[in-house]
């Protein structure tokens, strides 16, 4: 049996444990983000010891209220608008604090397929188990569960009721309520937040892993097989009529006991054949491919970086070039994509020589540089801003495969690809 928890909020008064969660904040990706305050980590940090005084005192004598969260929109990858909500950083610590307390005793009884915002889980072990229950369980099936604005529609007395199956101290209690109840800043409008947690809130990944574990823990008990990151849920079956079964099992569970919403028509069965599609590759029976639309996407950050107008030079454009190879290379190396990888090499080195072409601007700079590599032989005059050009002989002699690499570019085809962590 689970062990009850009834006194955790001492843990929240010391002042060490503060200290230690503003320094993750202060490393977080959006750091530098203010809240509806204003303030940013830097500017926190800048008078630490008094805003830990403060917090301390605040959390000590129950006076301490969450700010409203400031909310910004951003589009999503595959249309629409996705709803963030950014804390005042000084929520932010508390959050981390809280969830450095809380992560410990929720995390170790979650799922055993459940790979969102877990320490030492990741996006590549969720395509991993997908992959190992298709192609050694034979679980060709698969059912791919589409949430309206997870994150939003989450029910206040829903999670405070999961939490409290395990943690029973009212303060703490009382917190998380608070902050699921500080309300919204919707260009400088407050709102009241009457369901949901915001996402982009520290302690929001937990809430939602807290709230979902209730469904993964009932299709368990059914025996379905399922693998969920955050809101992508897939559910692996042997047969059709067995994944249209889950479906409205999930359905049910997902709709009827957590008072979520399944989008019925991003919801869809698909055999592995046709590609399921997760994390942004699509598994197949025997091969793994990155999704078209991922694919897309990464070019047209290249297309922005290397673009032939802009007047940055070119050492620059590959400093600024070399974390998105990086990133990219390092987070589809679980695809079988090497001969997609010396594809865009190609299409890349070609925008970096048209891109020198029309910084050197003259032919004449061209011909020099030629001549510095030896080859004396006449040449016409290209357009140097034309696209065609970067595919002429002069600009391959110029600028051989070689160039880019000696400049510091770095190599996709260096990253050796097929490579999936071992499925936990």
């Amino acid at each position: 049996m689970s062990s009850i928890y009834y006194s955790l909020y001492d843990r929240l008064l010391q002042r060490g444990a503060l200290a230690q969660a503003f320094a993750k904040v202060r490393r977080a990706e959006g750091a530098k983000t203010p809240g509806g305050d204003g303030q940013t980590a830097a500017d926190f940090g800048e008078h630490l010891e008094e805003e830990l005084d403060r917090l301390v005192y605040e959390l000590r004598t129950k006076t301490y209220q969450p700010q409203p969260v400031r909310r910004v929109t951003i589009p999503k990858p595959g249309g629409g608008e996705r709803n963030l909500g950014i804390p005042a950083v000084r929520d932010r610590v508390v959050q981390q604090a809280l969830l450095d307390i809380l992560q410990p005793i929720f995390d170790p009884a979650f799922h055993p397929s459940s790979y969102g915002y877990r320490p030492g889980r990741s996006c590549q072990q969720a395509v991993a188990k997908a992959t190992l229950f298709i192609r050694q369980y034979d679980l060709t099936w698969a059912v791919d569960m589409d949430l309206s604005k997870c994150f939003d529609r989450l029910d206040h007395e829903l999670i405070v009721a999961s939490i409290r199956r395990r943690v029973r101290d009212g303060s703490i209690l009382a917190l998380i309520r608070m902050f699921l109840e500080s309300g919204v800043l919707i260009e400088g409008n407050w709102e009241a937040t009457e369901i949901g947690s915001p996402q982009g809130g520290v302690i929001s990944p937990l809430i939602s892993n807290v709230y979902l574990d209730a469904f993964d823990q009932e299709m368990k008990h059914r025996g379905h097989r399922i693998v969920r990151y955050a809101d992508d849920i897939l559910i692996l079956c042997r047969s059709q009529s067995a994944a249209l079964h889950a479906r409205e099992v999930a359905t049910a569970i997902l709709e009827d006991e957590l008072r979520l919403t399944v989008n019925a028509e991003k919801t869809h069965v698909v055999h592995a054949s046709q590609g399921v599609k997760f994390l942004g590759v699509e598994i197949e029976t025997r091969w793994t491919r990155i999704q078209a639309k991922k694919i897309a996407a990464f070019k047209e950050k290249v297309k922005r970086i290397t673009r032939r107008t802009s007047p940055v030079n070119l050492e620059q454009v590959i400093a600024d070039l070399n974390p998105v190879l990086r990133g990219f290379a390092n987070y589809f190396r679980m695809a079988n994509c090497k001969g997609l990888f010396t594809e865009l090499m190609s299409w890349i080195r070609r925008r970096l020589r048209a891109k020198q072409l029309a910084l050197w601007k003259k032919p004449s700079r061209l011909h020099r540089r030629l001549r510095q590599l030896g080859y004396h032989v006449d040449l016409p005059k290209i357009r140097m801003t034309r696209w065609r050009s970067s595919q002429s002989p002069q600009a391959n002699w110029s600028m051989p495969n070689a160039w880019p690499r000696e400049l510091g570019l770095f190599e996709l085809t260096d990253i050796e690809t097929g490579v999936l962590p071992q499925a936990i």
